[in-house]
């Protein structure tokens, strides 16, 4: 048989013992959704280029702060979010790895492994929305790159580090001309990245 003697002793030490930990969390809601653009309300203090949680584990990154919303991009199929959606900030200011545990690697735009060799052991990260050197602090492009393909190669000099536009209605080649400059630098220690935009 139970006594009242013990149940209340019990209840009291449970009183005694209870730590509550306060979960202090900066929410917002979506007023509006369309274009993979959410517009939030109620977060204030999110700073730009901030990461947002939104449900379904689909991430934003703050791009507009207005007087009384802000707007995000979202990272993510935006079919899934809907008017009312509760956001999270994350404090977090939009970032990837860098350096050479990512050579060899494929990745999303937030620089999660999407090529199923697990994850990214990188030390160093840098913001994706950073300023780049001036003209002046850049190092002179003096040293030849070549893509493979004579007809460039005679026609276009192109240096290493230089920044070229390949420009051209859909399926005239253009994937295919840098697939084939990449793939001339093997061997040469010339670090290559491609990256689709689309």
């Amino acid at each position: 048989m139970i006594k009242a003697g013990e149940i209340s002793e019990i209840i009291r030490r449970q009183i005694q013992e209870f730590e509550g930990e306060t979960d202090l969390t900066e929410i917002g809601r979506v007023i509006e959704v369309g274009d993979g653009i959410a517009r939030v309300y109620g977060l204030e203090r999110a700073m730009a280029g901030e990461l947002l949680t939104f449900p379904q584990d689909i991430v934003g990154m703050v791009l507009n702060l207005e007087e009384d919303n802000i707007g995000a991009v979202l990272l993510g199929e935006d079919r899934a979010i809907r008017e009312g959606d509760v956001v999270k900030r994350t404090g977090r200011i939009a970032q990837v790895p860098v350096g050479e545990p990512l050579v060899g690697r494929v990745v999303n735009a937030l620089g999660q492994p999407i090529d199923g060799k697990g994850p990214i052991d990188a030390k160093e990260f840098r913001p994706i929305e950073r300023y780049a050197p001036g003209v002046v602090d850049r190092r002179p492009v003096k040293e030849p790159l070549q893509t493979g393909l004579k007809a460039i190669d005679a026609m276009i000099p192109i240096g290493r580090g230089q920044r070229e536009l390949i420009i051209g209605d859909r399926q005239t080649g253009k994937t295919a001309i840098a697939i084939d400059t990449i793939l001339n630098q093997k061997g040469q220690g010339v670090y290559c990245f491609y990256v689709a935009v689309g």
